[in-house]
């Protein structure tokens, strides 16, 4: 709480007509952390800069993308669910991840004013099992959700190494979809999950919304886990949630939303800064 204070004290003190604007833009947006984290960052590089939340609709994001273009001390987005694909189509340009993943969550202005959208989800997920002392080079994973964040950490496990990558989604033409996309890349097996048993992964990451409301069912039965195996989980709110809760109790490591969350800060912030 005195962080807080400390924090809210020096915001308010250094906010001005000069201020620098990021938006972090999502449907819903209340459950995301990054507003103060990359505010907090932002200034701590030297900049003076704030991050503000926007709730937008999928049916409002042409609107306000053409209001935001506009704005001339928009310097950058931030971009969460439903809309890290959508937003690749505002994208002039785009980093070889966003282009291949066709997902984008951070967008930083191009010399023209146009955007660049880039990915920083998988990055950020493999990098915080490795920080847990998970390196996935040569494991067999398996990958709970196939969307943007699914998507992009997806890529970053195959690119890490991992033997094999099985997928799993509500959605099957998506899952074939990113299954197809990875397998291409001829970096390991990758599949759509079959019903192998749980205690056939050596790392197990949720990247689906499972776990964010009351009483969502648990992506997997974690009774059938080694207790060897990883687990991640993208959920950060609750910062403890029933999964991750379920594998503790196992025996399992696991990675947080929250502690995936500061590597998905750092590299956002590295990103926007960059020229």
């Amino acid at each position: 709480m005195a962080q807080d204070t400390t924090f809210s004290a020096s915001l308010d003190a250094g906010l001005s007509g000069a201020t620098r604007v990021y938006f972090i833009v999502g449907d819903p947006i209340a459950q995301v952390r990054s507003p103060s984290g990359v505010t907090a960052a932002l200034r701590a590089a030297g900049r003076d800069a704030i991050v503000i939340p926007a709730h937008v609709a999928p049916a409002d994001l042409d609107a306000f993308f053409a209001g935001v273009t506009r704005m001339q001390n928009v310097d950058g987005l931030i971009i969460t669910v439903p809309h890290k694909f959508d937003a690749t189509r505002y994208c002039r340009t785009l980093s070889g991840e966003s282009a291949f993943l066709g997902a984008t969550n951070m967008l930083r202005r191009n010399a023209d004013g146009t955007w660049h959208g880039g990915m920083s989800d998988g990055v950020a997920m493999v990098a915080a099992l490795r920080d847990a002392g998970c390196e996935p080079a040569g494991k067999r994973a398996l990958l709970i959700g196939a969307g943007g964040a699914g998507s992009a950490i997806g890529h970053a496990l195959v690119e890490a190494g991992v033997a094999s990558l099985a997928i799993r989604d509500f959605d099957a033409a998506r899952t074939d979809a990113l299954a197809s996309r990875l397998a291409s890349l001829g970096r390991g097996a990758v599949s759509v999950a079959d019903d192998a048993g749980a205690e056939t992964y050596d790392i197990v990451v949720n990247a689906s919304p499972a776990g964010m409301r009351p009483g969502d069912p648990l992506p997997i039965d974690v009774s059938r886990l080694a207790r060897t195996t990883f687990v991640g989980d993208v959920v950060t709110k609750p910062p403890l949630t029933p999964f991750i809760e379920a594998a503790r109790a196992r025996g399992c490591p696991t990675v947080t939303g929250t502690q995936m969350f500061g590597r998905v800060c750092d590299a956002i912030v590295d990103y926007l800064l960059k020229d």
